[in-house]
């Protein structure tokens, strides 16, 4: 949820520390804040608001040192104020710790410390640490080592955590248990931080923490050991891969922007995972008694998705479970599989499914955009989307990617169930390769409808979004679209559920959304099609998504977006991006924070 950054070199780092923060703002942005050893002493600089904003008020770039940490926070344990800020100090400020996640026994700790001198100047449970830690240190001589895998053994929880001394200058101590940290190899300095885009723009060489491990980093060399042992393990060097120009805006109002147009390129790095690694999932899923799909939020919806995929090209049911939900309804065994899905490979209700399936003996995939992340690291087939970096807390090209592996590897399984023949799969193949241009003209040609669609109707606050057979997830997704970035309330749901219930909302206060299936899906389409005529007789104003050639629907909607003509197979993909344009232009209209929606995070590593 928070980004953690540090940085031991020979030259100054606040400049570098401060750019690396910004990196990583997508990770919460309520306050953030620095602190730089030099000469004996720490400063700590730190407010709420976001990272520009805090640095025009506490001048990081004029602070000085060697070494440095940073944070930029999403608020768990108290509330968004200055002294909830990281980074924390014990009472003399001789360290400075920031932390990612949960001391789960800190109420414990806090009493404990209080009695025993701590001023607590925060309500934060990333607190307790700085006292903790500075405790231990001064019982054992100023080890600063010593004390610290002393404090982290008494600490409960999730999390990982960087601390700097004056009793061990130059020096960052850091630890990982079941939160991200990696560290970065440079030149001329190393670093530390919550994932890659911390250092990205410096380094490309990075060594992967696993739990249980912490790391001493200095300008010219880290150790990584093992906290049973405190004996060093030998770490492999992970290059990073991604393309730089990829994590800039170039040129666009907004990363969100920039990242839906960013889609034409996205489909085609999904059809170039090798074949093989899409047919080690459809092997998996073939021979396991029933497989899940498993995500959470926008990877739950695409999930979903999915089922409809398998079910149609595969010939299987795969039961889709939110993984927040998982561990308390999945019955997983050994003759079973799971699959995941996560932009960021850190979420932790679905790292927490994930364990769960493998301590029930389940084998494992998981669809991850990140690189190096846990989820990669745990699975039995990993499929890496090759997306490239994702800026903005919206996921839009992340998810778009999903669905189109999702859906190749349902073809895969559907020639090993015999429902596919290998020239039907090849021929498939080449109608996936054809959503390129598809997204692209959408984008190019039919953007500027949505645009005046959201300047024409931002002030109604309430929305529906209806579709029948896959475009009901479809609709689920365009719908927390809306609400993520606008923050209006929009509901998403199967177009057959509207009369079971909520056709009574249907008022001037509530526009509805129907996304119309291709005239080819004849069954669907006149279903959906009686669904928008329910709301159009009760004066309800229907905004209709349909593809070119659909006649039969001309004059039902009160307004209407034409899509391009595509193909049954395809036409859920365009509907996922108009939900993505729409929810973005109103989100302008209202003059909302694109990149960083309020309470949003883009790894959601908490509970």
């Amino acid at each position: 949820m928070c980004g953690i950054a540090g940085m031991a070199a020979g030259t100054n780092v606040s400049q570098k520390l401060l750019r690396s923060i910004a990196a990583l703002e997508y990770r919460g942005y309520d306050s953030c804040g620095m602190a730089v050893q030099r000469n004996g002493a720490i400063d700590i600089r730190k407010n709420v608001g976001t990272v520009e904003a805090v640095n025009s008020l506490e001048r990081f770039t004029d602070m000085k040192g060697l070494v440095g940490i940073a944070h930029t926070r999403w608020a768990t344990h108290g509330g968004v104020t200055q002294a909830n800020a990281h980074p924390h100090a014990d009472n003399e400020s001789r360290l400075a710790v920031v932390h990612n996640g949960i001391i789960s026994n800190y109420k414990e700790l806090r009493e404990k410390l209080a009695r025993e001198g701590a001023a607590f100047r925060s309500e934060t449970d990333s607190e307790v640490i700085a006292h903790l830690v500075a405790q231990k240190i001064a019982r054992n001589g100023q080890d600063v080592e010593e004390g610290f895998v002393e404090a982290i053994d008494e600490l409960e929880g999730t999390f990982a955590l960087a601390v700097i001394s004056i009793d061990a200058p130059g020096r960052i101590f850091c630890v990982k248990r079941e939160s991200p940290l990696i560290i970065g190899l440079g030149d001329d300095a190393n670093y530390v931080g919550s994932d890659f885009s911390a250092f990205f723009e410096f380094t490309r060489r990075a060594i992967i923490m696993e739990d249980g491990e912490y790391a001493l980093i200095t300008p010219e060399s880290y150790a990584v050991k093992s906290l049973l042992t405190r004996e060093r393990v030998d770490k492999e060097v992970t290059e990073i891969e991604w393309d730089a120009e990829k994590a800039r805006r170039g040129g666009y109002p907004h990363f969100m922007l920039k990242e839906i147009y960013d889609q034409p390129t996205t489909v085609q790095a999904a059809l170039q995972i090798p074949r093989e690694d899409i047919q080690s999932l459809a092997g998996m899923i073939h021979e396991s008694r029933q497989c899940f799909l498993g995500g959470v939020g926008t990877t739950y919806y695409i999930a979903s998705m999915g089922q409809y995929f398998f079910s149609r090209l595969g010939g299987r049911f795969l039961p889709v479970v939110s993984t927040d939900e998982f561990a308390h309804i999945a019955e997983i065994g050994p003759e079973d599989g799971f699959c995941a899905i996560s932009q960021s490979g850190e979420t932790y209700d679905t790292l927490s499914a994930l364990r769960h399936a493998k301590g029930s003996g389940a084998r494992t995939a998981g669809i991850v955009n990140m690189m190096g992340s846990t989820l990669v690291r745990s699975v039995d087939v990993p499929i890496l989307q090759g997306a490239g970096p994702e800026k903005c807390v919206i996921s839009t090209k992340t998810a778009l990617s999903q669905a189109v592996i999702l859906l190749l590897a349902s073809m895969e399984l559907g020639l090993l169930t015999g429902r596919l023949s290998e020239p039907e799969v090849a021929s498939l193949r080449e109608e996936v390769a054809s959503l390129s241009d598809l997204v692209l003209e959408t984008l190019n040609e039919r953007s500027g409808y949505f645009h005046a669609a959201a300047n024409a109707h931002q002030h109604m606050k309430n929305w529906l979004y209806l579709g029948r057979g896959i475009y009901y997830p479809a609709a689920l997704e365009c719908a927390l679209k809306m609400k993520e970035v606008t923050y209006l309330h929009a509901e998403g749901m199967s177009a057959g559920f509207l009369k079971h219930g909520t056709i009574s909302l249907i008022d001037e206060n509530m526009y509805t959304i129907v996304l119309m299936p291709t005239p080819e899906e004849a069954e669907l389409h006149a279903l959906t099609r009686s669904s928008a005529e329910e709301v159009r007789a009760r004066g309800g104003f229907v905004l209709g998504y349909r593809f070119e050639g659909d006649e039969v629907v001309e004059g039902l909607f009160s307004e209407e977006i034409v899509l391009p003509r595509v193909s049954p197979l395809l036409a859920p993909f365009l509907h996922l991006v108009s939900g993505q344009l729409l929810a973005y232009f109103l989100a302008v209209a209202l003059k909302r924070d694109v990149d960083r929606p309020r309470a949003l995070a883009k790894s959601v590593t908490v509970a």
